[in-house]
């Protein structure tokens, strides 16, 4: 069976049992774990989810799942400010979206890298 091609050229990757949707992800990881050893971020996470818009009902009574943003990276500067970061390589229509969704419901700017 050969692999499904990706989408966007990502290539997932493993390290420390820890799966990373891309090379360039990776990298971040290690260097924001480089900044958190050396003291200049501190409370660093991976994949932390918000959600942008709760479960519902539709009209019918069904289900509707909520919506929500993975956060790639979360940390706090020095000064303790929370940064929410996103390893993009292709800025595509739905994370766009997500990212406004962010900034209406949690104030928050999600940082590129």
């Amino acid at each position: 069976m050969t692999p499904k091609p990706r989408k966007y050229r990502n290539e997932p990757t493993v390290l420390d049992g820890q799966r990373f949707d891309s090379r360039r992800e990776l990298n971040r990881w290690l260097e924001l774990r480089l900044l958190e050893r050396a003291g200049e971020i501190r409370e660093l996470q991976r994949q932390v989810a918000y959600e942008l818009v709760p479960a519902q009902r539709d009209w019918h009574g069904q289900h509707v799942r909520a919506v929500r943003y993975v956060a790639d990276f979360v940390y706090r500067t020095a000064t303790g400010v929370l940064i929410v970061e996103d390893a993009k390589g292709i800025r595509t229509p739905e994370y766009r979206l997500k990212a406004k969704l962010m900034l209406w419901r949690h104030g928050i700017t999600v940082i590129e890298s």
